[in-house]
């Protein structure tokens, strides 16, 4: 009888740890990262284009939001202005049928995150964010100078 206990016990472990591996493994990779917007009251939005590697406003001041995409799944980021870490929120992003970018409703894939984040009084600095994908192993990052 305990032999059987066991031998089932050890088949649920196993079953169990399958599935861990099949759901994790259906995450995606991070594929992009980026900085779309900086925004503050001294220059409103400011859209950042791509390779872009300061911004062009000063935006100097308090209440500096910076706004970045990141496309897949990542484990846990890590976001800094000139090595100070910096705080902030994320939202789900997901795709409509011609690959645009949007905000989930209920029932829709996620694709990744957008973060906004508050640089709360930091002013100007070397702005960076970067993180590793939850199952791929491989590791994004960006950076922007913010005058």
């Amino acid at each position: 009888m305990k032999k059987r206990l066991v031998s089932v016990f050890a088949a649920m472990l196993a079953l169990f740890s399958v599935m861990q591996t099949a759901v994790a493994a259906s995450a995606p990779p991070l594929s992009q990262l980026k900085v779309l917007k900086v925004s503050s009251p001294s220059c409103g939005v400011e859209d950042i284009a791509e390779g872009q590697a300061q911004t062009r406003c000063d935006h100097a001041g308090p209440n500096i939001m910076v706004y970045v995409l990141e496309v897949g799944y990542g484990r846990a980021p890590r976001v800094a202005l000139d090595g100070f870490e910096v705080n902030g929120t994320r939202t789900p992003v997901c795709a409509f049928r011609n690959g645009n970018l949007t905000t989930c409703t209920p029932g829709e894939k996620t694709v990744g995150y957008l973060y906004t984040l508050d640089l709360a009084g930091k002013q100007e600095g070397t702005f960076t964010f970067s993180n590793t994908s939850l199952n791929a192993g491989n590791t994004l990052s960006t950076q922007l100078y913010i005058k």
